[in-house]
């Protein structure tokens, strides 16, 4: 029989329902339910919160919007695999974004090497074609499990100094800006999906065509002057971007008739 959780505050001004969802997010999240186990019937939760099944339902509706669970017509709600999230509101590193969140990162370097630049990367970073770059190429482990491939691009001049720091444990942009004092500015960012090829797929301990979420990544300093090109590459289903956008209304034909006897 599930044991039958302390009673709510009752002078709090928040819903019934949304503190049911706070107590059974936080048993998600501390593991009391891991992910793939079974939910809890919606019955055996009213009687643990002694509450209407409207309310039960509000509650799991909301862990289902969030993705904490998810639910199996006829077997009832389970547990889902947890996703990383990374908001793309502002600049970051991946280590730096997931560190604030709690999560473990270390990095395995596959590769460093200086190349001369393709085509593309040359025209990305503002050199001639054949100019010598800095390639680097690293597995990102989140708690310890392989979660993206990362090749990155800069200046031969700013690889110099990326070949003596840790890139290890260190995330790329904070080396930049504490070792090498660039300051970064902002970030084109272009998202699709591809899937993974032999080599890519035994890094990231998954099959030869799985799918992955590919972000290609060129940063600016200050002076919006290139400095970084990257492609990342993610493993389906360990990891999440989210970005809030604002509804930009159309003028509207009166609006745009005033402004122009403003002008006038």
């Amino acid at each position: 029989m599930p044991n039958r959780h302390p009673s709510f505050d009752l002078d709090s001004p928040i819903p019934f329902y949304q503190q049911i969802k706070e107590k059974l997010r936080g048993s998600i999240l501390d593991g009391t339910y891991p992910p793939h186990s079974r939910m809890p019937s919606e019955s055996e939760l009213q009687e643990m919160f002694d509450v209407s099944r409207i309310t039960i339902r509000q509650a799991l509706g909301d862990l289902q919007k969030e993705g904490l669970i998810f639910k199996v017509h006829g077997k009832g709600s389970f547990v889902s695999q947890p996703k990383a999230v990374q908001n793309i509101t502002s600049l970051q590193g991946f280590a730096e974004a997931m560190s604030s969140e709690g999560h473990e990162i270390f990095n395995r370097v596959m590769s460093f090497a200086f190349v001369p630049a393709s085509s593309e990367v040359a025209a990305k970073l503002g050199l001639e074609e054949g100019t010598p770059v800095a390639e680097i190429h690293r597995v990102r482990l989140l708690n310890r499990k392989a979660t993206s491939y990362e090749i990155t691009f800069v200046p031969e001049s700013l690889g110099k100094k990326l070949q003596r720091a840790d890139l290890i444990t260190r995330d790329i942009f904070l080396i930049l800006e504490n070792d090498c004092g660039v300051k970064l500015g902002s970030a084109d960012l272009a998202i699709d999906a591809t899937a993974a090829d032999a080599a890519m797929a035994s890094a990231l301990e998954t099959r030869k065509g799985a799918p992955l979420l590919r972000v290609e990544r060129l940063t600016y300093d200050v002076s919006k002057q290139p400095i970084d090109f990257e492609y990342l590459y993610f493993k389906g289903g360990t990891f999440q971007y989210r970005l809030k956008v604002d509804r930009k209304r159309p003028a509207t034909a009166r609006g745009q008739r005033q402004a122009k006897e403003t002008k006038a």
